[in-house]
């Protein structure tokens, strides 16, 4: 006999035996009591009350159906509206050929016919029902999400591929729902209030579905998938699921994202269709309603050929960067002070000459590799190309003009950086502090306390630090204080409004 099998005989499962005739619970316990533990109940009232104490130890009721004051059908009726209560299964004791139909409807597993003069065929009905039972739990444990209520990607995936297969003719939608920025959530309120929210979440997508043809499940760790009949008004669904979880949560900076790809194409297969949905759903593609705090964004043609476009970008990266496609330009920076400017250092600027494409904008492939974490091979590009210029001016004209380069958040996050950024200086001969880097306001605001040690850390190896686009965010003065920075860049917006703000006071 195998361990597993030996623990497994040691645990003794217990049953309850509901029937107001003693003779018949004695009767039907003595047998019942050969393999498992017993406890009793004379009426439905009685068992409802010992079965909300020991919902967790209880694995099989033995119902009779007629009784005083609650009945079995009642007693069936109540505990299938608990779903506590209705994982436990239910044997009807009962002589009435005609009351199984009802009591199948109710929720019941099995039925054991009176008198009980088979004991051997009682137990094997128990036990059967039991291993049933608890094998149900097991599939449904690992099919559901605990925190959501709803499938588990992997079910989800399968259960869309059946619908597909028995109702091929529905037009169906796939969507991706995502909860806007959702780690500060769990920063600002902690993780059980993150986990509160995605339940609620879960539970507004079931109610929604009740009303709807579709199946839901929990994507990732903060995104839905939602498998749903062709909708006309989206716009409707989200300010509905937005407007109930704000109340639900007390809170309205709850933000959601919601991508469709419409009428969904099932000659692809089923991941496919929802990578295009939450393709519609990234922030930097969706389509902000006016005046709603809320995204919502539609996957058509045009995606999907900006889709491949950028696939292409990514895929030819490494290779332009080998062939030096990427070049780098360097924009002069004075000193106003005093009756003329005086140049005084430089910044550096990257630009994509494609073979195929020609001129491509770095307001499309930056964020494309910030979005992929491809973003530190170009930055590092960068950072040794500017390290060249500098030795080349030094060389060539006998002068030292720092360079400002850009050091992106994920750079951050390297603990290597700071020596990479030393071993590059190295390369050239040129000193730390002829390297300016430039780190932008929302890598301070996305997690402040690493960022301020990381930068920190450079400064002390002699980097010169400056924040960049100052303003262009959620901008404090008071946040400065705690930044080690030695330059500050103002956005050019932000100038512009305090320019324009006539609220300020004139100096």
């Amino acid at each position: 006999m195998t361990e597993r099998s030996q623990i497994k005989e040691k645990i003794r499962r217990r049953v309850m035996v509901v029937d107001d005739e003693m003779i018949n619970r004695q009767l039907l316990g003595y047998i019942v009591s050969r393999d498992y533990d017993v406890i009793y109940a004379e009426n439905g009232v009685e068992a409802l009350s010992k079965v909300k104490n020991e919902k967790e130890m209880i694995s099989l009721i033995l119902l009779d159906l007629i009784m005083p004051g609650m009945d079995g059908y009642e007693f069936l009726s109540v505990i299938q509206s608990d779903p506590e209560l209705r994982r436990i299964p239910v044997i009807v004791l009962t002589s009435e050929k005609n009351a199984e139909v009802k009591c199948l409807r109710l929720g019941a597993v099995d039925f054991i016919p009176k008198p009980y003069d088979m004991p051997d065929v009682i137990l094997a009905r128990v036990g059967r029902s039991i291993e049933l039972s608890e094998g149900s739990k097991i599939i449904n444990d690992t099919e559901n999400d605990i925190i959501s209520g709803l499938y588990t990607r992997q079910y989800f995936y399968r259960y869309c591929e059946r619908h597909d297969k028995y109702f091929p003719g529905i037009p169906m939608d796939a969507v991706a729902l995502n909860i806007n920025r959702f780690h500060f959530l769990n920063e600002i309120y902690g993780r059980s209030y993150g986990d509160k929210v995605l339940g609620m979440i879960g539970h507004e997508i079931r109610r929604l579905l009740k009303n709807k043809s579709g199946m839901a499940c929990r994507s990732d760790a903060d995104s839905f998938y939602i498998y749903i009949e062709h909708q006309d008004d989206y716009d409707g669904i989200i300010d509905e699921l937005a407007g109930r979880i704000w109340d639900s949560a007390g809170n309205d900076h709850i933000n959601l994202r919601m991508g469709i790809y419409s009428f969904a194409d099932t000659e692809l297969n089923i991941e496919e269709r929802f990578d295009r949905a939450f393709h519609a759903c990234n922030p930097i593609k969706s389509i902000q309603k006016a005046g709603y705090k809320n995204h919502l964004a539609y996957y058509d043609d045009s995606m999907h050929e900006k889709e491949l476009f950028s696939e292409k970008l990514l895929s030819e990266m490494d290779n332009a960067i080998r062939e030096r496609q990427f070049k780098v330009h360097y924009q002069p920076k004075y000193n106003i002070k005093g009756d003329r400017p005086v140049l005084k250092s430089a910044e550096a600027l990257i630009r994509w000459q494609h073979p195929e494409f020609g001129f491509i904008s770095p307001g499309v492939f930056i964020p494309l590799f910030e979005e992929n974490g491809l973003i530190h091979k170009l930055d590092k590009y960068v950072w040794r190309e500017a390290a060249h210029q500098i030795r080349e001016w030094k060389d060539s004209f006998d002068i030292t003009l720092p360079v400002s380069v850009n050091v992106s958040r994920v750079d951050l996050f390297d603990p290597d950086l700071g020596d990479e950024l030393l071993n590059i200086a190295g390369e050239s001969d040129i000193d730390p502090s002829e390297c300016f880097l430039e780190i932008t306001e929302s890598a301070y605001t996305d997690n402040s306390s690493q960022m301020i040690s990381t930068v920190q850390s450079l400064r002390e190896k002699g980097f010169h630090i400056e924040m960049d686009d100052f303003g262009s965010g959620y901008s404090s003065l008071n946040m400065l204080a705690s930044m080690p920075i030695d330059a500050l860049k103002l956005d050019m917006v932000f100038v512009q409004n305090i320019c324009e703000d006539k609220k300020m006071p004139a100096w």
